[in-house]
């Protein structure tokens, strides 16, 4: 079997890591997987993406750095205590593991002429399998064994491989690559250009797992990547939806006439059954099954189909008034322990709005209208379970009308959809056949965004030793970057501000990244990752922020004014489905047009 030296793979994340280019980082992962053999091109693409499993099976590669202290030590005849001082200097442990075996002296009369038998070299495949038995070891002893197996690898390794098995393992491998960008990669070294790419996303988005995706390419070309298709129980890409504050825009946009659902204030859901099993995915592809067993019971007694995909929202409902509660409340039944209690305690709802996949036949090239007429054929509707609440418009006055309805019964606001003959499931899109229209936010920016923190200033007087201000982006997913929008240091509270840092550092970075487009300086930079709630005053002008440079006025960006942090960590969504360029320039647009009426 084929295999690759993991040196080769160090060298790759140190180039990769130094570079400030896109393009060259794309160029470096194409290099490294044309010199990977086919049979592990698998295991390069997870390890690459700091990751040992799609996200959506849930094998979590993090090791406390406490432990990886201890078999660092262990595996360097040295004392914890030198460890901790080491990584204490360097602030991160992959780093401090590189400097401490540079450091290392011959132990033994032999080792120093030279007698010793050399270490049979570290490959992918030792590494790889190595990190998964370390990630799936459980049950008492675990820790030791976790332990042992970390200290073969590092007693094997060289310098530079230790700092990327100890970045990897403990969940800080900083490499910051989007999966786009690796689809690009794969495109180039397997068919030559980027002209596949929209074959191999296609495949991507009903099969979100790159490793799968890159072996099917790998072994079968392109033929084989177009036989990839929906599997229940593996999770789609959600669609997304753009943002319109007009109701005129909204039905001009969507043909003069659309279907307006309630926009819950909950956590999207993408449900599955197959047969006797079912399976609950967040936006992020993350299984969510064990932390509502309620909506699985509902699932499973109220969707009459054997095998089906379907979509809706959970919203947690107070057991005593059966009211809407605030996601917030409903984040209390994330949680390892205590779900019984939970459950009780935050009852959950499920609304329902679209179907994609039902007993063998794909409804995703279907138009919403006939995805609806299967939804309503499968849903036995019930107290907790039940379709998301619609109406179909066709002028502004009866979106308006129907949005109050919206707000007034809890809600965040309403999503329009097109019913026209082009209305499928764009899969991993986002576009204008879905469009938002949220609370308040067309007259004044009293709406939140969701913004990627790309950078920190030092803090002064109260705040010195913390964060003084953090420096904010939205996505452009056009152009696959983040373009800074604002710089927030208001609404933390002491609590905020003591773990900021500490949320913060397995992200920081020595240099802007590659795909983050700043004119401000930051004073610590981070690989785009953690996404906040944002609120402000206005959108206005900039010559400071790049995001929507140049697209409003010549030479200036757009700013969100008096920005505050609302206190909500966004860890439902990844960078990617962060606000968008183009949604703050349409929120510009909205306020504009309103403050010329006022």
């Amino acid at each position: 079997m084929g295999d690759l030296e993991y040196s080769i793979l160090a060298d790759f994340y140190e180039k990769i890591e130094r570079t400030a280019s896109r393009i060259e980082m794309t160029e470096y992962l194409v290099a490294l997987f044309k010199e990977t053999p086919i049979e592990i091109i698998d295991k390069v693409i997870y390890l690459t993406q700091g990751k040992l499993r799609p996200d959506y099976e849930g094998v979590e590669l993090g090791v406390a750095e406490k432990l990886a202290m201890r078999a660092l030590a262990q595996a360097l005849g040295v004392s914890i205590k030198k460890v901790e001082e080491t990584y204490k200097k360097s602030g991160d442990l992959g780093t401090a593991a590189q400097m401490l075996m540079q450091q290392r002296k011959p132990v033994s009369i032999v080792d120093f002429f030279g007698g010793a038998v050399e270490a049979k070299p570290l490959t992918v495949t030792r590494v790889y399998e190595t990190l998964l038995k370390i990630a799936k070891a459980s049950g008492p002893g675990a820790m030791d064994t976790k332990v042992s197996l970390l200290v073969s690898l590092l007693k094997d390794a060289k310098p530079k491989e230790a700092r990327y098995i100890l970045r990897a393992i403990t969940g800080k491998l900083r490499l910051g690559i989007a999966d786009m960008t690796i689809l690009d990669a794969l495109a180039i070294a397997f068919t030559g250009s980027k002209n596949a790419r929209d074959v191999i996303e296609r495949a991507y988005n009903m099969h979100p797992d790159l490793g799968h995706v890159a072996k099917v390419l790998a072994t079968k070309g392109l033929e084989g990547v177009k036989g990839i298709r929906i599997t229940v129980g593996i999770p789609i890409l959600p669609m997304l939806a753009e943002r319109l504050s007009d109701p005129r825009e909204i039905l001009s946009k969507l043909g003069g006439k659309c279907i307006i659902e309630y926009k819950y204030d909950g956590e999207r859901v993408q449900a599955h059954k197959k047969e006797k099993q079912v399976y609950l995915f967040s936006r992020r592809l993350e299984n969510i099954t064990s932390h509502y067993p309620d909506v699985v019971e509902m699932i499973m007694n109220n969707i009459k189909a054997k095998e089906a995909i379907v979509e809706g929202e959970i919203v947690a409902v107070d057991p005593d008034t059966g009211e809407m509660l605030p996601f917030q409340e409903l984040m209390h039944r994330r949680r390892k322990y205590g779900i019984e209690e939970a459950m009780e305690m935050y009852p959950a709802s499920l609304y329902l709005f679209d179907v994609l996949y039902v007993d063998g036949r794909s409804l995703i090239n279907e138009p919403l209208p006939i995805r609806k007429e299967y939804l309503k054929k499968i849903l036995v509707p019930a107290d907790r379970i039940q379709l998301a609440k619609s109406t179909i418009a066709e002028t502004p006055e009866e979106i308006e009308t129907f949005f109050e309805q919206a707000i007034a019964d809890g809600c965040e606001g309403v999503m329009c959809k097109s019913l026209q003959a082009d209305s499928i499931y764009q899969m991993g899109a986002r576009g204008w056949l879905w469009i938002k229209f949220k609370r308040d936010y067309r007259y004044e920016m009293t709406d939140t965004v969701d913004l990627v923190v790309v950078g920190a200033f030092h803090g002064k007087g109260r705040r010195a030793g913390t964060y003084g201000a953090l420096l904010m982006a939205a996505y452009s997913p056009e152009e696959d970057i983040f373009k800074t929008v604002c710089k927030v240091g208001s609404g933390f509270t002491d609590e905020d501000l003591q773990k900021l840092p500490e949320i913060l550092k397995p992200y920081e970075i020595s240099h802007k990244h590659p795909r983050v487009q700043s004119k401000m300086e930051a004073d610590v930079w981070f690989v785009p990752a953690i996404v906040l709630e944002i609120i402000g005053a206005e959108i206005t002008l900039s010559p400071l922020h790049t995001c929507g440079w140049g697209k409003i006025k010549e030479n200036a960006g757009l700013a969100i004014r008096f920005p505050r942090f609302t206190g909500r960590y966004r860890d439902d969504k990844s960078p990617e489905q962060a606000t968008t360029e183009k949604e703050i320039i349409e929120m510009y647009y909205s306020q504009r047009k309103v403050t010329a009426k006022a």
